[in-house]
């Protein structure tokens, strides 16, 4: 019996050793990890410190000399572009040095200096908001209070065409049995030392990211207004909503990944680099059930990259399967290789895509317009265009149908169109040289070994799209965006950039106003809990807010 104590006891200090050490290399880890984040904000505060100086001395040399040149100036709204994401990515990673401090009491947190705020304009209107006094002491619940003072939290906040300063007063008590003092707490601001309230931040990031007005455009209106805001200001409310509003944005990118089907496009973005700018790449995935009658809501999810490799789509849907609908881009095809874990990713491909190559070389109306001679036209192309077509109409037809429904449509109405085509298209393609336009178009289709499948997959699957179109719709505010703010100023913008895409796309998919969705959200996410975030998806959120419609 003895032995066996005695082993039982050596085991337990053996276990208690263990867990000594696995509680040391836990510690250790923290206090790297805090110290990695406190370093990397640290070079994200001087990156962005020697831009400011930078751009500083640029617009000096540009006051003693003249306006010598459009480059220069045109130099001058680039550096301001570069300072703006910064200013904004230094933000971000204090926000996440200082969490990361808090998590380990062996790293001080880092504090990046601030300059002084200014005080906000005295020729604004003030908005007093008493929060209600206590009735009784906090301490020992007497309510023998009297009023010794109070404070006064000015928050500065915007409604349309009009600015206003929020005063919240926080009345000061103290009881006369026992002299403590009970007071309010102060008010939630949605950014760490936060000025601003949630409809100016709202306003702010849908500005820049739905209405592509870059910061220094923005500080200089609301300069004309009367609110002097810098841009440094504006950089740090957007560098901290976007850490606010990572929570949402998780939510999001986990609904569009449980999707059994997606949509899958990209564009080009400009990415300011040495001398000139170099072609990054914004990339989307669409879930949108609608056209199926799903009952799941829609919603985008975009990322950046800095080109077009196709590890990016590898890794954005590493992990997910289902069906891709997407043009022929090569970068896909990993996706699709049997062998893939968990498993291949099925292909669908898109008849806008095919369509459009056959359309460019039948485009009478383009060929009028460019005094193009009437054999510049295709026979054969023309009437690809009109065949596909006829197949395009079928599908208006059949949008918001049950899966069920649709796919039993298109057998009975498409499929014998699809196979016609296709013999058709084979034929006319037997006879042209391989350099001749419309086969290369045609060739489109048929070129590598599983594309026709992949092109009439549709035919079998009612929850299959004919076109790619919804993730073309969600990149189309990018597109246009791109003729307001020229590029990117860094990597960390462009994928700021993508952030706020999400959230902003996502909210338009559900008929939700953007700004108003934001502003709400900045308001309230702090005192939910974090079991009822999902209240705050845009689908989630609308219809909270028609309830209390007619509840009124």
């Amino acid at each position: 019996m003895s032995e066996t104590a005695d082993e039982i006891a050596r085991l337990r200090a053996e276990l208690a050793t263990s867990e000594a050490r696995v509680r040391a290399s836990e510690d250790r880890a923290r206090v790297a990890e805090a110290e990695l984040a406190q370093a990397r904000a640290i070079v994200s505060t001087s990156e962005a410190m020697i831009s400011h100086l930078r751009l500083e001395i640029a617009r000096l040399r540009r006051e003693q000399y003249g306006r010598s040149s459009e480059r220069r100036a045109r130099l001058i709204e680039q550096m301001e572009l570069q300072l703006e994401d910064l200013q904004t990515a230094a933000t971000e990673d204090e926000i996440v040095a200082e969490r990361a401090a808090a998590r380990t009491t062996k790293v001080a947190t880092f504090e990046r200096r601030h300059p002084a705020r200014k005080p906000l304009p005295e020729h604004l209107p003030r908005e007093r908001v008493v929060i209600e006094a206590p009735t009784a002491c906090s301490c020992c619940g007497s309510s023998r209070i009297v009023k010794m003072g109070e404070d006064v939290t000015e928050t500065l906040e915007v409604v349309p065409r009009q600015w206003k300063v929020v005063q919240t007063v926080r009345e000061k008590f103290t009881c006369r049995d026992c002299e403590k003092i009970s007071q309010p707490p102060a008010p939630f601001h949605a950014t760490p030392r936060g000025f601003a309230g949630p409809n100016l931040l709202a306003t702010i990031l849908f500005e820049k990211f739905g209405q592509h007005q870059p910061l220094n455009r923005q500080a200089e209106r609301y300069a004309r207004e009367g609110v002097d805001l810098s841009l440094s200001t504006l950089a740090d409310q957007v560098g901290a909503c976007a850490a606010a509003l990572e929570p949402i944005h998780a939510l999001i990118q986990a609904h569009v990944l449980a999707a059994g089907r997606l949509h899958a496009d990209d564009t080009t973005v400009p990415l300011l680099a040495r001398g000139g700018t170099r072609q990054a790449r914004l990339w989307t995935y669409v879930r949108d059930d609608r056209p199926f009658a799903g009952g799941a809501p829609p919603a985008a999810l975009f990322f950046f990259s800095t080109d077009r490799e196709k590890t990016h789509p590898n890794r954005h849907l590493a992990g997910w399967t289902g069906i891709l609908q997407a043009d022929a881009y090569g970068g896909y095809n990993d996706l699709y290789r049997e062998g893939r874990e968990p498993a291949p990713v099925t292909s669908a491909l898109c008849w806008s895509h095919a369509r459009r190559k056959v359309f460019e070389l039948a485009d009478v109306a383009d060929a009028v317009r460019k005094g193009k001679p009437a054999h510049a036209i295709s026979p054969v192309a023309l009437k690809a265009v009109e065949r596909m077509d006829v197949l395009f109409a079928i599908e208006r037809e059949l949008n918001g149908l049950t899966a069920e429904a649709r796919r039993d449509a298109r057998q009975r109405l498409s499929r014998p169109l699809v196979e016609e085509l296709h013999d058709w298209l084979c034929t006319e393609r037997s006879q042209m040289s391989k350099h001749n336009p419309v086969a290369k178009a045609i060739d489109y289709m048929f070129e590598k070994p599983g594309r026709w499948d992949a092109f009439t997959r549709f035919l079998d699957d009612g929850r299959i799209c004919l076109t790619n179109n919804a993730a073309e719709r969600a990149l189309r505010g990018a597109a246009l965006g791109r003729k307001a703010w020229l590029f990117a100023g860094s990597e960390r913008g462009g994928q700021r950039a993508a952030f706020m895409y999400t959230l902003i796309v996502t909210a338009k998919l559900n008929d939700v106003d953007p700004q108003a969705w934001l502003a709400d959200v900045l308001a309230r996410m702090a005192t939910l809990p974090v079991s009822r975030l999902a209240d705050l998806l845009p689908w989630n959120w609308a219809a909270g807010r028609e309830r209390e419609l007619q509840a009124a």
